[in-house]
């Protein structure tokens, strides 16, 4: 590939020839409009327009995916993999710049009935300007004092609802349990019954005290969602109280705002997608999450959500299973990111997830899996790690209970 091209790869559907309906979408996101203008020569076509790069057809189908399309005088609607790429010149290292270019007008065209971006390959001239990743898995490592297993965390319930003291007593008592990891709900932020600063004060000095007692630091990840400014704000009453972490929700502040963040931050940076199904869940249309995580890991997200197996979402387990693989995969040289498990899991999911992903490297966050254990919050706790100590021991689930109450109670409970 060359060094100073943007490669995109689509999964697209028309009702023209897949050749005709790339070149359109090319000139549309580049160079061209309906009709040739002037100025457009074709030196400048050549040096400045898409190119189709590789075209992969796929089995056609009989209506279109989407309304609005062209009507196809064949009755067929033809579908492909197709891969264009841009020239950097178009954009420079302006990455909102080229997400206008792979992933705007493009798919609201005519000559489309189906579009979504699957995977981007970009030149390492971003990689010279967009740091990535502060800490990711090592430096989260390093912070959390966990080695050779998963993160094991959880979810502040109810997501609304209770004020700071009450935020405060239900992490005490995950502390004392020495559970890893810790974050706000998405829907909770600067609310107006739990004030982020108070939240911070209270929630820090329980953490504190049970670091002095334990010699372990629980990561807690403080939503400091916001307006830009505000943000920063936040950020410093986390870093100044003690904090470890500061989550924000991607799709409200953006890529704008989470450059803006980690240009600033000297904390790992907890990336939640919530709004992500509106951008993937249709099979026809959107973003594929290989495409997604690498804006995202370019940014310098350091930890980055993916969903579970056996989710209480829409998400099939073998496009979570993907989604955890495309973290793993190094992207331009590195950018190393952390996977974050969560949706409905509790431990029973762990013997699966390690055996189709081969991998530790990642958190591993239950809400009711652990808060609602029949032993509280500490036992779930317990149960979880004893899941993934079976899990990659190769041992059943069942034989592991026979000596680990927890675990046991766990299996009553939620299998």
């Amino acid at each position: 590939m060359s060094a100073d091209r943007i490669y995109a790869t689509y999964w697209l559907e028309t009702p023209h020839d897949v050749e005709q309906a790339a070149e359109v979408v090319g000139g549309e996101q580049s160079s061209g409009t309906f009709v040739s203008v002037p100025g457009e020569t074709e030196e400048l076509k050549a040096r400045f327009r898409a190119r189709v790069e590789a075209i992969s057809h796929l089995e056609a189908t009989d209506a279109p995916s989407l309304p609005g399309a062209a009507v196809s005088e064949t009755g067929r609607y033809q579908r492909a993999e197709v891969t264009l790429s841009f020239s950097i010149e178009n954009m420079g290292t302006n990455l909102p710049t080229l997400i206008a270019t792979v992933a705007g007008n493009l798919f609201e065209l005519k000559d489309v009935s189906g579009l979504k971006l699957l995977d981007l390959e970009l030149p390492e001239a971003f990689g010279d300007v967009y740091p990535g990743p502060q800490f990711g898995i090592e430096g989260t490592r390093d912070l959390t004092s966990v080695r050779d297993r998963p993160i094991i965390g959880t979810i502040v319930k109810p997501s609304v609802g209770l004020s700071p003291a009450q935020t405060a007593s239900l992490v005490s008592e995950l502390a004392e349990a020495d559970i890893d990891f810790i974050k706000d709900d998405e829907l909770m932020a600067n609310a107006p019954h739990s004030p982020l600063a108070d939240r911070v004060a209270a929630v820090m000095r329980v953490v504190n005290e049970a670091a002095d007692q334990t010699g372990k630091k629980v990561m807690y990840a403080f939503n400091i969602t916001d307006e830009l400014d505000a943000m920063l704000i936040h950020h410093d009453v986390v870093r100044e109280a003690g904090g470890t972490c500061v989550m924000v929700s991607l799709n409200s502040v953006g890529p704008v705002g989470v450059s803006y963040l980690r240009k600033h931050s000297s904390l790992p940076i907890h990336a939640h997608r919530n709004g992500w199904g509106m951008y993937t869940r249709s099979p026809v249309l959107g973003f594929g999450f290989k495409a997604y995580q690498k804006i995202w890991r370019l940014l310098g997200v350091d930890h980055i959500h993916v969903n579970g197996l056996q989710n209480k979402f829409w998400e099939p387990d073998d496009s979570v299973v993907a989604s955890i693989e495309a973290c793993q995969e190094p992207f331009l040289g590195g950018y190393p990111v952390m996977p974050v498990i969560s949706s409905g899991q509790w431990g029973g999911q762990a013997p699966e997830t390690f055996e189709r992903t081969r991998t530790v490297d990642l958190m591993y966050l239950a809400g009711g899996g652990m808060m609602a254990h029949p032993g509280g919050a500490a036992a779930g706790n317990r149960a979880l790690r004893q899941c993934w100590e079976a899990a990659v021991n190769g041992v059943s689930l069942e034989a592991y209970a026979e000596d680990h109450v927890e675990l046991k109670q766990s299996l009553e409970t939620f299998s």
